[in-house]
C-alpha cells in the first residue's frame, strides 16, 4: 500500500470584481454580450471543476451605505463612482497569492476595463484580534 501523497494547504481568497458598471458593458453587441458571458461561465466552471472556488455571485447595482456612530447616516449607494462599482466575488481556495493572482489574471472582463481585487481571507481580523471567522449556520 503506498502512502498519501502530501496536499498543499488551501487558503481562502476572495477576488472582487471592480469597475463593472453597466457602462463598462454598454458597447457590446448582443453577440459579443453573449460571447462574454459564455468565457465568464467557462472560467468560472473551469475553477471549480479544479476544486480552486468555492462560490461566486453577482452582486447587485443597488444598495445602500450605511455609516456614522449609530449608523444615522443612510446614502444609497454603494458607491460614488462607476469605476468603483464591485460586480460580483469568487471565494477561491488556493495554495497562496500567487496562484489567486495567477487566477484573477485570467478573468474575462480585464480587457473591458475591470480590475481584480485579490484579497486573503483572514481566520482572525488583523484589527480587532478577538474577531474572527465564523461557519455558515447549519
Amino acid at each position: 500500500m503506498s502512502a498519501p501523497l502530501p496536499t498543499t494547504p488551501r487558503v481562502p481568497f476572495l477576488l472582487l470584481f471592480r469597475n463593472a458598471g453597466p457602462d463598462v458593458h454598454a458597447h457590446l453587441s448582443p453577440a459579443q454580450r453573449d460571447a462574454l458571458t459564455q468565457q465568464w461561465n467557462d472560467w468560472y466552471d473551469g475553477l471549480a471543476a479544479h476544486g480552486k472556488v468555492l462560490h461566486g455571485q453577482p452582486l447587485g447595482l443597488g444598495g445602500r451605505v450605511v455609516a456614522g456612530p449609530q449608523g444615522e447616516r443612510v446614502s444609497d449607494g454603494p458607491y460614488a463612482e462607476a469605476k468603483e462599482v464591485v460586480g460580483g466575488y469568487f471565494l477561491l481556495s488556493v495554495a497562496d497569492l500567487d496562484e489567486a493572482t495567477a487566477i484573477a489574471q485570467r478573468c474575462p472582463g480585464l480587457p473591458l476595463g475591470l480590475s481584480v481585487e485579490v484579497r486573503p481571507v483572514a481566520p482572525v481580523s488583523p484589527v480587532l484580534e478577538k474577531v474572527h471567522g465564523r461557519p455558515p449556520p447549519t
